[in-house]
């Protein structure tokens, strides 16, 4: 993957499923590696982990909804490496519930670090890759940011908006070599999903695909700079039929939505 090869990286949600199985595949390719995660025992274990590398990559712990601990990410990864080449927005979180049963907080905080946090982080970066006149900025949403589901409403709302964001920055850009990605999995086996979620994904035979395929998939379509990226089918049909015929993807959901509500308060 020549593209992406000895590039400078910022990587958000470093600690999670994708997230390790990502850092593993831009480190065997050579890669300088920001690695920001909030749990400092993860943290740790990436250490462990990649401790062959250890001249290749940084471990930052922060939250990415706070303003400081962000720029402290920015700033670490800099000092250690220089100016940032590419940008990954992985980090995110998810409420398997009721809409009207989610509380403000909640609310929030989906919105905090799977919406506001990237965007912050795209106009943090921006200026120094267009100083540089080189960057590439890769927004991870969800199938869910294009088929909004019931029950994961919030969820889905905030990966429509981070897929709509992505899609009006890289026409802002169009006249920059400033790169924008926004890449799509299905649903993926990771600590994200609560036991409810995988219970009733069982019952109506969702398909779920592994970390490490899924970090294939993403390093694969940043480095052959591809700009909206839809994982799985038939999942990625999906995408087009809804965007086309909604209604007819409502009557197509109310089965899995009525399999749903037995689950919620697993």
């Amino acid at each position: 993957m020549k593209r992406i090869r000895g590039k400078n990286v910022l990587l958000t949600g470093a600690t999670g499923g994708i997230g390790s199985e990502v850092a593993q595949l831009l480190l065997e390719n050579n890669c300088q590696l920001g690695l920001v995660g909030r749990s400092e025992p993860k943290l740790q274990q990436l250490n462990e982990r990649f401790s062959r590398y250890q001249k290749q990559f940084i471990t930052v712990q922060a939250d990415i909804n706070n303003t400081v601990e962000r720029q402290l990410c920015l700033r670490h990864t800099r000092e250690y490496f220089g100016n940032l080449d590419i940008l990954i927005n992985l980090a995110g979180t998810m409420d398997f519930n009721s809409f009207y049963r989610q509380d403000e907080e909640t609310i929030e905080k989906i919105f905090h670090t799977n919406t506001l946090a990237p965007i912050k982080l795209c106009r943090d970066v921006l200026p120094s890759m267009l100083a540089a006149n080189n960057g590439h900025i890769v927004n991870v949403g969800s199938i869910f940011g294009s088929i909004a589901f019931a029950y994961f409403t919030t969820y889905s709302a905030s990966k429509f908006a981070l897929r709509g964001f992505s899609e009006a920055l890289r026409r802002e850009l169009a006249d920059t070599p400033i790169k924008i990605s926004y890449i799509a999995p299905r649903a993926v086996k990771t600590s994200l999903n609560s036991k409810a979620v995988y219970a009733m994904a069982k019952e109506v035979n969702m398909t779920l695909d592994s970390p490490k395929l899924v970090a294939q998939q993403i390093v694969s379509a940043i480095a052959n700079d591809r700009k909206d990226v839809f994982l799985g089918f038939p999942e990625a049909l999906f995408v087009r039929i809804n965007a086309l015929l909604p209604r007819l993807v409502d009557f197509g959901t109310r089965n899995q939505n009525r399999v749903a509500q037995k689950y919620l308060n697993q």
